[in-house]
């Protein structure tokens, strides 16, 4: 017997949370062909590539759950952002926003602008869009949820109320069909102006059509500042109403005023976890990144504009600078800049430990790949988590790190054969040597790729290898099962 690729004396982390084993890995055909322990001989057969792994660390590769990749996927299909950090998989469609199934007559809202242009929205149907995936063949999995704000955008000439009962019966039947090609599920970003008005009988319709077809359902809460916890409750009731799996997106306490709110907030998610099916999400920052948001401009937070529409001489500069230059306040300043982006400097380390440590959460970066200056967790949010946090910290051990980028994503999305390393599964894999493992990128430099990465596998062809991006384009649209 042959092997396409044989590696060989590898610290296995299967995906478990389970403690490694030193084995040999053999893979064919896009699968996981054969897993033998060193001790007991290892694998004999040699494989067309034999590499050896001399130690290194063997895990599953990333699932990034919480992306805004849509239409990245497409147009930049190496996706270097994403494979140099050892992601295999994204999640698209996340915080009510996705790329299908839209329709615009303008300019896309905010904040369906992160996404991307008008002209590149072209995808009426999800079918259309998971196509359009398959044609670019990126260089990694992608999974897609569909958007709530989208589905607002295609049949309410008005987002600022909640939507009639014609446009609600619309807007589920366009869900239904989603669903029904393949999408994993719903989104709803109910911070957001253009979603916000939505009220939770509207949310309700809309999940409703999850319990009917299947699916999940994943939220950017209504807000993360000092009435989160009756963002919370309405989140659980939304979904506990039809028993619909719950992803809460990028949990946080946001702004000083919610600071050390996180076991608060934890024990709330462990009460409802006795009784219905739900997770959260996080990025291991302190800060977060969307477009420029003004309820958000206050003196506790450090901002700093990425981009801005109107003054695009201004991006890449702190708020508070731009406001001193011009002589106006701070909110004037961002009231001048729109539409625009930034990065808030609005969480403590001591919540975001907290949050990420807990064992009902996941990984997910959160990055928006158009930002002209991005958030450093574009680049970095996975190694971050393994080398600073892990590592460096000791917040918790390499196996659960890793469990929670990987096995736990893949059970909680519902994605088969992907997560674990495992005989028969997916080949997507991610050799990394912990010793030297580093998040490079920065807040002043954040398009800087990680260090430490050896080598990535998706679907069993290396996409990835010391530093170079390879045009494997192996990666699959993984359509709900």
């Amino acid at each position: 017997m042959s092997f396409k690729s044989v590696i060989r004396n590898a610290q296995v982390f299967d995906g478990s949370g389970g403690l490694p084993f030193c084995a040999d890995v053999a893979v064919n055909g896009g699968f996981i062909e054969r897993i033998e322990h060193v001790d007991k001989g290892g694998i004999p057969e040699r494989g067309d590539e034999d590499i050896e792994a001399e130690g290194r660390c063997l895990a599953p590769g990333f699932i990034d759950v919480h992306t805004h990749d849509d239409l990245e996927v497409i147009h930049n299909p190496l996706v270097p952002a994403k494979i140099s950090q050892g992601v295999t998989t994204v999640i698209v469609g996340n915080c009510g926003i996705s790329a299908s199934p839209v329709t615009l007559d303008t300019e896309p809202p905010d904040p369906l602008n992160l996404l991307g242009r008008r002209e590149q929205f072209s995808f009426p149907y999800f079918s259309d869009y998971a196509r359009a995936v398959q044609k670019a063949r990126p260089n990694t999995n992608v999974a897609a949820l569909v958007g709530h704000t989208s589905l607002r955008n295609n049949h309410m000439p008005d987002l600022q109320r909640s939507a009639s009962s014609s446009e609600l019966q619309a807007m589920r039947a366009q869900l239904r069909q989603a669903l029904q090609q393949g999408a994993l599920g719903l989104s709803s970003g109910l911070a957001y102006g253009s979603a916000n008005a939505a009220d939770t009988a509207e949310v309700l319709a809309m999940v409703a059509v999850l319990a009917e077809q299947g699916g999940v359902y994943t939220t950017h809460l209504r807000t993360e500042f000092d009435r989160i916890i009756d963002a919370i409750d309405e989140a659980l009731v939304t979904a506990g109403e039809h028993r619909v799996p719950l992803v809460i997106s990028h949990l946080k306490c946001a702004g000083r005023g919610n600071w050390g709110r996180s076991g608060e907030v934890l024990a709330a998610l462990e009460r409802a976890a006795q009784h219905q099916q739900l997770a959260c999400d996080c990025y291991p920052y302190t800060a977060s990144s969307s477009t420029l948001d003004l309820a958000q401009v206050t003196d506790d937070t450090e901002i700093f504009i990425t981009w801005s529409t109107s003054c695009p001489d201004q991006s890449g500069r702190p708020l508070a600078d731009i406001a001193e230059d011009w002589g106006i306040s701070c909110l004037a300043a961002a009231e001048r800049l729109q539409p625009a982006g930034a990065v808030y400097h609005c969480m403590s380390d001591a919540d975001v430990r907290n949050i990420l440590s807990h064992p009902l959460t996941m990984v997910g970066s959160d990055g928006l790949p158009n930002d002209p200056h991005p958030h450093p967790r574009l680049w970095g949010a996975f190694p971050r988590v393994l080398a600073h946090y892990s590592r460096d910290l000791g917040l918790f051990d390499l196996a659960t790190a890793i469990h929670k980028m990987t096995g736990l994503s893949a059970r909680n999305f519902g994605l088969k054969q992907r997560g674990f390393i495992r005989e028969g599964y997916c080949a997507d894999l991610v050799l990394f040597d912990l010793d030297t493992l580093e998040s490079a990128a920065s807040y002043a430099e954040p398009l800087t790729p990680a260090r430490g990465i050896s080598r990535v596998w998706v679907n069993g062809t290396c996409a990835y290898r010391d530093g170079d991006v390879l045009d494997s384009r192996s990666g699959a649209f993984l359509f709900r099962h």
